[in-house]
């Protein structure tokens, strides 16, 4: 078993590299954290407040509550491709606006693909059989306007993980794990927005927030000793910068935080069978007690910042392309991730086609980090609205 235990640790780095204990490692899952499109991923993993497509069902589902028409869209990417490994996830959006609803409805599946590994004996190295590792998520939503210039949205997840189909040495479960979650999202973006010394920057400027991941804890053998989900505040801001009749630039700022609260992490892994059922069942709790388990100014060095910048070219009732830019910053002593992103798409018609690429190798040691070189492909088609101008947003790109 030696392999599926280093896979597992290749997972966990997923979302931190660091030689210290963070959240990151603390909270199982942490395939729900992976920034799963290519638009946003071209734009240093920012979209919390841009959130003008359907996979604002990750960033922040309240952005859809500015849409209309219906659109689908399917993202690829081989992860981790240093390690030369069988790893890659696919995610799966559609969003629908129905009139009768005041809003629209939608679904997203992310899918997380391990690999296959070989089953050995704990005596022997022979091998015994193969079986394969998957992590799958499937949401469903609603976002809607609550004032023109208010949208929420709302998300239910039903999480599935498989990381082995038999126990190892003498534990009694199995490597699979079910839990639930949700999403609560809220975006202002102001049709009229007067700031002094700079002038009105309505239906150029957006704010959002999006708790995502908030449930309890998920176990693999039994309750004593399950992991927190990786419960995520995200406070974002977009601006377009410059627009005309053919050309648009828009800025955004995302900052986002892992509310797993440490202390109640150690706890979990604790083998103390007496652990009460309330405790176990008061998840909520990290949303607030995230913020306090370290000293303030350790809890800002725990907020993981990133940036981008998006160029647009062309009409949007016809063709149109765009190139992106951005920046990812965290902590090095809470996961170490520094990357820049780049990417482009293209919209022709009902449909779209982008793609990003992120780079390590500008930062001391990054030729050999894991993520250097990581590609995604994100194909999408929309009817309705999908390249029409707003009245209330961002248009270009959507």
């Amino acid at each position: 078993m030696k392999r599926f235990v280093f896979m597992i640790l290749i997972c966990v780095s997923l979302v931190g590299l660091t030689d210290k204990v963070s959240a990151q490692g603390e909270a199982a899952v942490p395939f729900l954290l992976l920034s799963p499109d290519s638009r946003a991923g071209g734009m240093g993993e920012s979209g919390g407040a841009l959130a003008d497509n359907s996979s604002a069902i990750f960033w922040n589902p309240a952005g859809i509550a500015f849409l209309s028409g219906t659109e689908a869209s399917i993202t690829h990417s081989n992860w981790l491709p240093q390690f030369n490994l069988d790893l890659f996830y696919d995610y799966l959006t559609f969003r629908h606006y129905l009139e009768d609803l005041g809003g629209s409805v939608t679904a997203s599946i992310t899918y997380m693909n391990y690999g296959e590994f070989v089953r050995t004996d704990e005596n022997s190295p022979e091998p015994i059989g193969t079986f394969r590792s998957y992590d799958v998520a499937v949401t469903g939503g609603y976002a809607t306007k609550i004032h023109a210039d208010w949208g929420l949205g709302l998300n239910f997840r039903l999480i599935h993980s498989r990381l082995a189909d038999q126990p190892t040495a003498q534990e009694q479960g199995e490597g699979v794990a079910t839990s639930v979650s949700f999403d609560l999202g809220m975006m202002w973006r102001p049709s009229a927005f007067e700031i002094p010394f700079i002038g009105d920057i309505g239906n150029k400027f957006s704010a959002g927030f999006n708790l995502s991941n908030l449930g309890p804890k998920i176990y693999y053998i039994d309750q004593a000793q399950a992991d927190p989900i990786p419960t995520q505040f995200r406070l974002a801001f977009a601006t377009r910068i410059f627009e005309d009749e053919y050309n648009s630039l828009t800025y955004t700022l995302d900052f986002s935080k892992l509310l797993v609260d440490k202390g109640e992490a150690f706890r979990g892994d604790t083998d103390d069978d007496t652990q009460s059922t309330e405790e176990r069942a008061e998840f909520y709790e990290s949303v607030f007690t995230a913020w306090g388990d370290e000293p303030f100014s350790e809890e800002l060095r725990d907020i993981v910042t990133s940036m981008g910048l998006e160029y647009w070219y062309g009409v949007p009732e016809d063709f149109m392309f765009a190139l992106r830019g951005g920046y990812f910053y965290e902590d090095p002593s809470y996961g170490n991730r520094k990357f820049i992103t780049l990417g482009a798409g293209l919209r022709y018609d009902i449909y779209g086609f982008d793609f990003s690429y992120l780079i390590t190798d500008v930062f001391d040691g990054g030729e050999n980090h894991p993520l250097s070189g990581t590609l995604r492909f994100t194909l999408q088609i929309g009817w309705g609205s999908l390249l029409t101008p707003t009245t209330n947003g961002f248009p270009r790109g959507i």
